[in-house]
């Protein structure tokens, strides 16, 4: 609606002050209807887009973001079918081939792209039988962590009173000691193997993600919705799963993805300084304390085991502060 017509007001001066006043009524008739706008100003301009979707969208306009998630795409389905498909085993020795070089060809006609060991065994079928096994060291002891301590940060945070203050006495006693330290006397003490290594590392590997747990789970606690499912008589297991959890899910996605590169770390150490999987299974800390007896020598032994390890703990790292940037609505604007 807009005036036909502009209603005269006349200026009084009293005091020195400028008096604005009207000397008729506005009326109905005085203003014309000129119906909706032509150029579509009630069209909604951006769509409406979900949380995890927007996350989503925003990490595939990242080209960086993009080249990790290849980069790491790759070494775990290589780490899954090259063994598989490959004609050697990783346990399969050449004892005519020892310490070949890279891209070597032998008379006989086997080929060896990263060379061979010191026992003739083909260095890159066992370079991708290591990732398998560094990784789901990695992924699983990195996953029990997660779940222990979502229910143990998430158990503090909610009750709080003397039971959150026991429960961060204790990982404060926790991490008052080294976690290596714990690590290597638990593998002093239990049989070497995968499981062992897994259960060593989720020992004390929990203590961060229930700490980040607790901290979110106490501002969400004092939220409305929080306070309205407590009103309705939800049980304390539906308010944390169905209503706290969900909404800190960003964060723990985050945290995982940089936890991984820490679990690698720890395997390849303790693989490194003879405590990793027993022989002759090979994981990249094994193949790397094997290939330093003959560095001087053969330093490919030792720097394709170093280079897989590195790229692999590079891309997460990446990866996990992009994944921080997604998931803050912020930043994406």
């Amino acid at each position: 609606m807009i005036p036909k017509k502009k209603p005269n007001v006349m200026s009084k001066i009293n005091h020195n002050e400028t008096v604005y006043d009207c000397d008729c009524e506005v009326s109905a008739d005085e203003f014309t209807h000129i119906g909706p706008m032509k150029n579509g100003g009630e069209h909604i301009a951006r769509r409406s887009v979900g949380y995890f979707q927007g996350a989503v969208e925003y990490l595939m306009r990242d080209k960086l973001a993009l080249i990790l998630i290849l980069i790491l795409l790759f070494i775990v389905l290589g780490s899954v079918f090259i063994p598989m498909l490959s004609s050697y085993s990783f346990r399969e020795q050449h004892l005519e081939h020892v310490n070949a070089g890279m891209f070597y060809t032998a008379p006989d006609g086997h080929h060896h792209l990263f060379g061979t060991d010191s026992l003739g065994r083909d260095l890159f079928v066992r370079i991708w039988e290591g990732g398998r096994i560094s990784l789901s060291i990695a992924f699983a002891a990195v996953l029990i962590n997660c779940l222990i301590g979502i229910l143990y940060g998430g158990i503090s945070g909610y009750f709080g009173g003397r039971l959150d203050n026991i429960l961060m006495r204790v990982i404060d006693i926790i991490n008052g000691i080294p976690y290596l330290l714990i690590i290597i006397l638990l593998m002093t003490i239990m049989k070497r193997g995968i499981a062992t290594i897994i259960i060593a590392y989720a020992a004390v590997g929990w203590c961060g993600m229930a700490r980040l747990v607790r901290g979110q789970i106490l501002q969400l606690k004092e939220q409305e919705f929080v306070i309205c499912a407590q009103t309705m008589g939800a049980s304390a297991s539906r308010i944390l799963l169905k209503h706290m959890i969900p909404n800190i899910l960003s964060l723990i996605i985050v945290n995982l993805t940089l936890a991984i590169p820490g679990a690698i770390f720890t395997e390849a150490y303790l693989s490194f300084i003879g405590l990793g999987v027993p022989i002759p299974m090979a994981s990249w800390g094994t193949l790397a304390n094997d290939g330093i007896v003959n560095f001087q020598r053969y330093a490919f032994q030792l720097l394709l085991p170093a280079f897989f390890i590195s790229i692999t703990m590079l891309s997460f790292n990446l990866l996990g502060d992009k994944l921080r940037d997604a998931f803050d609505p912020k930043l994406r604007r």
